[in-house]
């Protein structure tokens, strides 16, 4: 697990987003998992909404300075003509920007989230480059995605495994998007849906004891079994969100792929 990944920003109680913002951050998310070379869909919101850059330009950010900020998002997707790129973002993005007097500015239906939509692009982004094409890609997605706390866009990218699966692998695929969605509710300090998913989860995942073998490698979840388990009973003896401290306490819960 990489340093960036120990300092994730979201292993800690995170803002209900309304729902424009997530059909918002899902769309980005959906489309960078079906095509890795799609993943340029993730800076874009990076930039425009980054609170440094909104700061410095606060009636827009002049095209010029837009591309210089992308580009070193975009050169490790094999991605050189950042000009390129962004007009035909825009052209199938509609709600990414408009253009305000000195530039281009977060879309309006962004609200006051852009710093947030900045942030959760750019991690997810920064989740999925390093990632190499091959036979393990589909779910190493997933295993990036979950270990850098992104626990929400961890769902998209397991579905579509999940709906390949049958038999005892599609209920342990299930298992493990019941985890992290308990994750996700740990985020939002949602005591009885964190207790409900976890349950339902280390149940479907218990014959897997510490391994999930899949035909895009072998996921090592032990640990944070464990983690989620000593989680539970604590969630169990709860009565108010208040006492979350100890849960966010323990260790984050991590899987490998091998």
């Amino acid at each position: 697990m990489s340093d960036a990944c120990n300092q994730t920003p979201f292993w800690q109680r995170q803002p209900v987003l309304p729902k424009g913002i997530l059909d918002f951050l899902r769309t980005r998310t959906e489309a960078a998992l079906v095509d890795p070379g799609a993943r340029q869909v993730l800076a874009w919101p990076t930039v425009l909404a980054a609170p440094g850059f909104r700061k410095a330009h606060p009636d827009g950010v002049p095209e010029g300075q837009l591309l210089q900020q992308a580009l070193p998002m975009l050169r490790p997707l094999g991605l050189v003509d950042a000009k390129a790129v962004w007009k035909e973002h825009r052209e199938a993005f509609l709600d990414t920007a408009l253009l305000g007097p000195s530039g281009w500015l977060p879309h309006p239906s962004w609200g006051s989230w852009g710093p947030l939509v900045s942030l959760r692009c750019g991690w997810t982004l920064a989740a999925l480059t390093p990632l190499l094409l091959g036979a393990q890609y589909p779910l190493a997605c997933g295993v990036s995605l979950f270990n850098h706390g992104l626990y929400y866009e961890c769902h998209d990218a397991l579905e579509p495994l999940w709906s390949e699966a049958s038999g005892t692998l599609k209920a342990q695929i299930q298992g493990l998007i019941l985890l992290a969605a308990g994750y996700h509710h740990l985020q939002q300090a949602n005591l009885a849906g964190m207790a409900a998913l976890w349950e339902e989860a280390l149940k479907r995942l218990q014959g897997a004891r510490s391994w999930v073998a899949t035909p895009w490698g072998t996921l090592d979840i032990g640990t944070s079994l464990d983690l989620t388990a000593r989680r539970l009973d604590h969630v169990k003896c709860m009565h108010d969100a208040a006492e979350l401290a100890p849960l966010w306490e323990l260790d984050r819960p991590t899987w490998s792929l091998s």
